[in-house]
């Protein structure tokens, strides 16, 4: 090997660790530690009330856990969420830790005494995820089958929808919540298959006029058999990717659902459906190109400002 040929070898090994480095600290620091998008759709789903307009923000995804996701971060989300003057606030699933590699567990009650600071003049809404279902505080802590999660939210001031509807009115309209059991709840060993306790169709008969319906569903798996009567779906579960590959996008993830139901804006068949990329992060405290967010929705003829 001659001199020159070391050199560029020990150059392209010193770029290929500097890049190790900076992409570490960015996909293991910065983006999901310190980075919070706010992102915003604005629509009207089919048979919306003519001139009503409502603003609704989803948190997804929080797993609280330090250091990944601490009292003060949730703290912070939950501000930005009030600084933008929601009607309703929809929670959509998991606030418990999805992973071990943490520093130590943020308890139930503490996540709880920061998510009541949530104000909207509509309410806010939640549903549980898989991980409120699976395990305790952290994966592998056995629990109670979101028991827990469900009096920490109620007694944070959060309606849960447990295959339950609400009926809200502004403005002299009105506009159905519904919200889904967890999908994930059980594994079904003989048929290899997951199988949950939501009932969409029990739930959907809880409506009993023809306003429109809003579902809350922790992941999108749901969405095609969603009927019409239901214009807009709001799922987390996915994180978006989590880690999303220049030109490869997630693998893993594509293998378990339909690409175009992993992040953002679905229309089929007049049906919306939105899906966040969530706050926290599950199995390794990394995101890569999908920043934690809280989605803003302007529903009505025209956006909200």
């Amino acid at each position: 090997m001659t001199f020159l040929t070391r050199r560029k070898f020990m150059m392209a090994g010193a770029g290929a660790m500097v890049g190790a480095v900076g992409f570490g600290s960015w996909a293991f620091a910065l983006e999901p530690g310190y980075m919070l998008n706010v992102t915003s759709y604005s629509l009207t789903p089919e048979g919306w009330p003519a001139n009503l307009q409502m603003k609704a923000v989803v948190i997804a995804d929080i797993h609280a856990c330090e250091p990944w996701m601490s009292v003060e971060r949730i703290r912070h989300i939950c501000e930005v969420a009030n600084a933008l003057n929601p009607d309703v606030i929809f929670l959509l699933g998991d606030y418990q830790a999805g992973m071990r590699m943490v520093t130590k567990p943020v308890w139930p009650e503490e996540w709880g005494a920061v998510l009541s600071i949530l104000k909207a003049p509509l309410g806010v809404y939640g549903v549980l995820g898989n991980h409120d279902i699976w395990h305790g505080i952290l994966p592998g802590v056995k629990g109670d089958e979101g028991v827990t999660v469900a009096r920490t939210l109620t007694q944070a001031n959060v309606r849960v929808l447990n295959n339950d509807v609400v009926r809200l009115t502004k403005d002299g309209a009105h506009v159905w919540i519904a919200g889904l059991a967890d999908q994930m709840s059980d594994w079904d060993h003989a048929q290899r298959r997951w199988i949950g306790q939501d009932d969409l169709e029990g739930t959907l008969k809880r409506v009993t006029d023809d306003a429109p319906v809003i579902l809350l569903a922790h992941e999108p798996f749901i969405f095609p058999r969603v009927p019409q009567r239901v214009g807009l779906t709001l799922c987390g579960h996915t994180h978006g990717g989590q880690v999303m590959l220049p030109f490869i996008g997630n693998p893993l993830l594509l293998r378990r659902i339909k690409a175009a139901y992993a992040y953002g804006h679905v229309i089929e068949d007049g049906r919306h459906m939105i899906v966040s990329a969530g706050l926290g992060t599950s199995i390794i405290p990394a995101r890569f190109m999908r920043p934690p967010e809280i989605v803003q929705i302007n529903l009505g003829s025209e956006a909200i400002a």
